[in-house]
């Protein structure tokens, strides 16, 4: 299970005791330890486009300064992606430049000066690492990308650069089945993806619950992640309002947490 880390300065985030193992510094963000106000409140690391009220730019980018201090990510590029929900995983070499320049749901880097960050309110962020950790990806996974695969091509990516001893996977926090209520044509696509025993619940008037969470962790396993090598967690987004932001929860108007990590140097 993940760990809760709070730092001095009240900056609160979750880490996995089997990327630490291995040297790689990397960190899931709490709403705690921020400087936002309001809906913002406090650790907001980005804002939404359909969004009517917007954070401000100069808040956030110190939450990201704290949140990568926390982290012990301090002085290393940060590179992101602008997030479509989709199966896209975007390589970052040693020449980025930092900042979300592609579209994309997942990055993948052996580059020890990078950072890479996706960001979620609700959706699953997952984190994996080559079994030397050298090799880092950070995936944002909402229930289209579990469906595309995402992971699963992010594993292949890891893989692809090279896997000595095993990778390694974090999965964070999300939204838990019993908050996550959808319609019936987003379980059929569940039924189709996953088969028989896929992690769902119908329920009355056709509609049902998903397990994101599990999702995520079988398609690791059938990707050929280990499953005593993937750390994972039992806080929910949309419970848990002290900790995280929800957009479910909160209808859109709110903020977001980050996944980071970095390789091993």
């Amino acid at each position: 299970m993940l760990e809760q880390m709070v730092t001095g300065a009240g900056v609160v985030v979750y880490v996995s005791r089997l990327m630490s193992r291995i040297g790689v510094r990397h960190g899931f963000s709490t709403r705690k330890g921020g400087v936002s106000e309001g809906a913002f409140a406090s650790l907001n690391l980005g804002n939404h486009g359909g969004c009517a009220m917007q954070d401000d730019a100069g808040r956030i980018e110190e939450n990201y300064r704290r949140v990568m201090e926390a982290a012990g990510l301090a002085g290393r590029r940060l590179c992101g992606v602008k997030q479509v929900h989709g199966s896209r995983v975007v390589e970052v070499g040693d020449g980025e430049q930092g900042g979300e320049v592609r579209e994309g749901d997942a990055l993948v880097t052996g580059n020890a000066g990078c950072v890479l960050s996706v960001r979620v309110a609700d959706c699953v962020p997952v984190l994996l690492a080559s079994g030397d950790g050298r090799r880092v990806a950070a995936v944002h996974a909402g229930w289209r990308g579990v469906l595309a695969e995402v992971v699963v091509v992010a594993v292949g990516e890891v893989g692809r650069m090279g896997d000595e001893g095993g990778m390694v996977a974090a999965i964070g926090p999300c939204i838990g089945m019993e908050a996550f209520e959808v319609g019936g044509e987003v379980l059929e696509e569940f039924e189709r993806v996953f088969g028989v025993g896929a992690p769902i619940r119908r329920d009355c008037e056709g509609k049902g619950h998903v397990d994101l969470r599990e999702a995520v962790r079988r398609q690791l396993v059938d990707a050929g992640v280990g499953a005593e090598r993937i750390d994972t967690t039992d806080r929910c987004t949309w419970r848990d309002a002290g900790e995280f932001f929800s957009h479910r929860r909160e209808r859109g108007m709110t903020g977001r947490m980050a996944a980071l990590v970095s390789p091993r140097g």
